[in-house]
């Protein structure tokens, strides 16, 4: 894999004033979030249904028969038209997908996942002199050398993996403006993707290859088992390959900035690094995630007339069409459900956190983050004097939603 940095990944983000103000925004959201938890917990906002405290968040979460996800339209542009569950309601056909790659992609793989990352990670980690990128060198290298390797998609000629996912990423989740510039480079780059796993399709039929997540979907097709034909397969690992990787390089860099911003949650991973206490490492993490999650919520349509907070002093009625944000930052940080919310605790329990979403549409690579998240981070964290480099290359910098650089120096 070419070393890419988040300039060759990344669109251009915004610059001057236009880039202070959106930094500013984002700073200011857990103040506006506190605030509407306390005085108006369901809140109209720019012709969106703002909800922001913990019960009502799930609520929505929830009841899906009133709030439907909004992926369908964005789904089809980049699986060609193809039906991807996430873009689906609670139907036999998303049942029938979500069994189909659960099948293939099994809990059985998560030690072994584990492993590669850890692996990987340390030799980049010995590799880098004492300096290095958390979020080019070592995360983003690691999400998809590994991942790609699972699932049995490698590099495309004349592209890279890396771009075209983010890209994707962009479009199918960030890209509230609809940026026609954005969409101009996701009709090339859907495409092109969907011939590169087609024709991996065809290759791993003709020369089967090792076990992988591709491998075994042919197993299952030669089988005779529904679910599995090409244009299933494909469709599959698109969405696998969109939702996954890209997300890594976002949140892990964030996490290790708050851990930064506090020396004894920092002195706390690295013990637990040394120690190989990789169970108390991921509280670390995960506790890290919570004061900077993936993004501060997510959008439902309002399928059907309805209310927010039934039978509560707060409820709210929804009507058909509009869009729901739920604000799952915030619910994170909501002291009805969450004990002490601003201290940090890598022992809460697993009830405190929506990182990933909850009920049907909860990120179906959950469990593959439990296991690997923490380890991007551990043989960094492992390095004697680690610490910030010097002047604005030591502080994480963002580009709208994604992270673009964090380095830090050890040794």
């Amino acid at each position: 894999m070419n070393p890419l940095t988040s300039t060759d990944v990344l669109r251009p983000g915004a610059t001057g004033f236009k880039r202070w103000l959106g930094q500013t925004v984002f700073a200011a959201m857990p103040y506006a979030f506190a605030f509407l938890r306390r005085w108006k917990p369901v809140a109209r906002i720019g012709g969106m249904v703002l909800t922001s405290r913990y019960d009502d968040v799930r609520e929505v979460f929830l009841n899906d028969p009133v709030f439907g996800v909004t992926y369908h339209p964005k789904l089809d542009v980049i699986m060609g038209g193809e039906p991807f569950f996430l873009g689906m309601g609670d139907t036999p056909q998303y049942r029938q997908d979500v069994a189909a790659l659960r099948k293939v992609v099994r809990p059985s793989d998560l030690g072994l996942l584990a492993q590669r990352v850890e692996r990987r990670a340390g030799e980049i980690v010995a590799d880098s002199g004492g300096r290095i990128d958390v979020v080019d060198t070592l995360v983003r290298q690691v999400t998809f050398e590994v991942l790609s390797d699972y699932l049995g998609v490698p590099w495309p000629q004349g592209g890279d993996l890396r771009v075209w996912a983010t890209r994707l990423f962009e479009f199918q989740f960030a890209d509230g403006g609809n940026d026609p510039a954005l969409r101009a480079e996701v009709d090339v780059i859907a495409p092109a993707l969907r011939a590169h796993i087609d024709a991996q399709i065809a290759l791993r039929k003709a020369v089967p290859g090792k076990d992988d997540v591709l491998s075994r979907s042919l197993a299952m097709q030669a089988a005779g088992e529904s679910g599995f034909s090409d244009v299933e397969i494909r469709t599959a690992l698109m969405g696998m390959i969109v939702g996954g990787p890209p997300q890594p390089p976002m949140v892990v860099p964030q996490a290790m900035e708050q851990l930064l911003r506090r020396p004894d949650a920092l002195a706390g991973a690295r013990a637990a690094a040394l120690a190989d206490d990789d169970a108390l490492l991921r509280g670390y993490v995960l506790e890290a995630m919570r004061f900077d999650p993936l993004a501060p919520g997510l959008p439902r349509m309002v399928l059907a007339d309805g209310v927010i907070a039934r039978g509560t002093a707060h409820e709210a009625p929804v009507k058909s069409g509009e869009t729901v944000l739920a604000a799952f930052a915030s619910a994170m940080m909501d002291p009805r459900r969450v004990a002490d919310p601003r201290r940090f605790d890598p022992a809460r329990p697993a009830s405190d956190y929506i990182h990933f979403g909850y009920g049907l549409h909860q990120c179906f690579g959950l469990h593959i983050n439990l296991a690997t998240l923490h380890l991007m981070l551990k043989p960094l964290l492992r390095q004697p004097g680690l610490r910030r480099a010097s002047g604005r290359a030591g502080r994480l910098r963002k580009n709208g939603v994604f992270a673009e650089r964090l380095v830090l120096v050890f040794g």
